[in-house]
């Protein structure tokens, strides 16, 4: 948790780049692609080298079904998938949670906010 901490306070300092107000599902779908090499999103659909991600907004991090692979920093964390949890996750996974495995990282904000829209589309809890 003390890693989740750290992480949430400087936070702020960290990133420039705000949740984008209107993302477009089927924009984030195509630019999901590129993280389909290393997750699904299907339901009922197993881990890659990184979990499923169907029904990952409004979840907790690091409690994916069928995926034990987590970094310690990610399983204690307790955060809740948001936009804007997800919006810092995409920007730099590693600076938003220390120890974070996950490498890949988007830049534009359009691009942010049409992931997370398509990620919410794919996330039966979400509003």
């Amino acid at each position: 948790m003390k890693h989740f901490l750290s992480a949430a306070l400087f936070a702020p300092f960290l990133f420039v780049l705000p949740v984008a107000a209107d993302g477009d599902a089927a924009s984030g779908e195509s630019l999901f692609r590129r993280c389909a090499a290393c997750h699904s999103i299907e339901e009922g659909g197993r881990a890659k080298q990184g979990p499923n991600l169907f029904g990952v907004y409004g979840r907790t991090a690091g409690t994916s079904q069928g995926f034990d692979r987590y970094s310690d920093g990610v399983a204690s964390s307790g955060m809740v998938w948001s936009d804007e949890s997800l919006s810092q996750w995409l920007q730099g996974p590693a600076q938003f949670i220390d120890g974070a495995k996950m490498t890949f990282r988007l830049s534009d904000e359009q691009d942010i906010a049409d992931v997370i829209a398509y990620l919410k589309a794919n996330s039966p809890s979400a509003e």
